[in-house]
């Protein structure tokens, strides 16, 4: 799937069309923060992998 500058442009336009722009900040602010929490998680789960993983290697 290839975007290019035209099709980018497009959905942009399209964005605008739908939320307005006095809505794209906060969007792009909610997005920003869902994308970071998503980060976090998964650092979190894979920790938790981890450590499960020393205790179950420490049982046997």
């Amino acid at each position: 799937m290839n975007l290019g500058t035209p099709e980018l442009l497009v959905i942009l336009l399209i964005v605008l069309l739908v939320f307005g722009g006095a809505k794209l900040p906060k969007l792009a602010r909610s997005l920003g923060q869902a994308q970071k929490e998503f980060k976090t998680g998964l650092q979190d789960s894979s920790s938790d992998d981890k450590t499960e993983g020393k205790t179950e290697d420490s049982d046997t």
